[in-house]
């Protein structure tokens, strides 16, 4: 399959359009490492398939803070057209339900990256979470005693 890509640039509008609608602060703190990530998930070595890019979007953006602010919301928004554009935008509904509790997660350092994979693997190709994944969040956002 050969995947469609995004700009920089629209990325950059989409996040601004976003704060101007939502609020928060304009701008970006590092546009190098936005960039980085945009590019990156073009590399099909190293993300073969669409779940490891949108992973890697999605965990990089959060955790890069590449914009002074909204970037949880920045990430749900360019992954959903990520998927939008590659011919996944039935799943856009469930997976923006989805995602809004789980980047928090993301944020918080609760959910790792790989854990991150499994549920956007579980997303795209499952109606629901199995059981066992279920419990792998539940243990990731449950606090220890």
């Amino acid at each position: 399959m050969a995947f469609v890509y995004f700009t920089i640039q629209y990325a950059i509008v989409v996040h601004d359009d976003i704060i101007e609608r939502t609020g928060g602060l304009l701008g970006f703190i590092n546009l190098g490492l936005l960039e980085s990530v945009v590019g990156h998930i073009t590399n099909d070595f190293y993300y073969p398939c669409i779940e490891d890019k949108v992973t890697h979007l999605l965990y990089s953006i959060i955790k890069n803070h590449s914009f002074k602010d909204g970037n949880k919301r920045s990430s749900i928004a360019l992954t959903s057209y990520f998927l939008e554009i590659n011919q996944l935008g039935f799943l856009i509904d469930k997976y923006i339900k989805t995602m809004e509790n789980i980047v928090v997660n993301v944020a918080e350092n609760q959910i790792d990256k790989d854990l991150l994979l499994e549920i956007v693997t579980s997303i795209i190709y499952e109606d629901e979470f199995s059981e066992g994944l279920k419990l792998k969040i539940l243990r990731a956002i449950t606090p220890a005693e």
